[in-house]
């Protein structure tokens, strides 16, 4: 027996359901119905192509490894010590995420550039930074630390705090306990973290444009890539939208396989 109201309701749910998924469809669409095989092929011989594909590889693996490292010790400081500082670091890891990429990478220019409060002293020194290969990793590990954080934070709170007495009682030191307990209990966590925060880092775009440059093979990643096609080659630009769409969605069913129980990076939620 349905409920007053109930039809309608379904109605609606149907009905902006249809249109929110037609609308995320459609681009996604675009990108595959406008392309033949052949015109794809001819896409991956742009000389874009390798380069970018080599950088984007190398900085995101290092980028990736920064924030893992970094993050997962102030993620456990968080999560195990609560309190001001710890409410003000983790505010202060979330922040990333809602600045825009180009604003984020004008920060990264006042800071770490010729004349900025950082870069300034570093370029009396002989260290450059901005423009460089180095800068496409800062600006990927600006970005994309958010995402780790958030994620690792949730895991290591949910780590049973019994556990971590009982290791210590045993003779286990605040690291080991650390190594031994809170690392593999948080692992699913912290794996789906590291693989949002990996496909944040792949596709940024805006931060590494104004800190970093457009410089094929040495600060020239995917999306910059993208973007230089768009003004020649159409097809290649389609090409390598499409190679970072099969590198996002192959990344999803990883990530749903293996961490199926993992909070949403970012959110704190957990999947049903």
């Amino acid at each position: 027996m349905k409920l007053r109201g109930e039809g309608a309701w379904s109605a609606a749910q149907l009905a902006g359901s249809a249109v929110l998924g037609l609308f995320l469809v459609l681009p996604l669409a675009g990108l595959f119905a406008t392309l033949s095989w052949n015109d794809f092929l001819g896409g991956l011989r742009n000389p874009l192509l390798g380069p970018a594909l080599r950088l984007t590889l190398l900085t995101t693996a290092t980028s990736l490894a920064i924030v893992v490292l970094l993050g997962s010790l102030l993620a456990w400081r968080v999560a195990r010590n609560p309190g001001r500082i710890s409410r003000a670091l983790e505010t202060l890891a979330q922040l990333p995420a809602v600045i825009p990429p180009a604003v984020a990478g004008v920060g990264l220019l006042l800071a770490f550039g010729r004349r900025g409060l950082l870069g300034a002293w570093l370029d009396r020194h002989g260290i450059a930074l901005a423009f460089t290969t180095p800068a496409v990793v800062m600006a990927e590990a600006f970005v994309s630390a958010p995402f780790f954080v958030q994620s690792a934070i949730a895991a290591f709170r949910r780590v049973d705090e019994n556990l971590l007495v009982v290791a210590r009682t045993l003779g286990a030191s605040p690291f080991r306990a650390f190594l031994r307990v809170g690392l593999p209990l948080a692992a699913p966590g912290l794996v789906a973290g590291a693989a949002m925060s990996w496909a944040r880092a792949v596709g940024e775009f805006g931060a590494t444009l104004l800190f970093a440059g457009n410089l094929t093979g040495r600060t020239q990643t995917m999306p910059l890539a993208v973007y230089t096609a768009m003004e020649s080659d159409l097809r290649a630009a389609q090409s390598l939208s499409l190679i970072l769409v099969a590198i996002a969605f192959g990344l999803l069913l990883v990530l749903r396989r293996l961490s199926p129980d993992a909070a949403l990076p970012g959110t704190g939620l957990h999947r049903a």
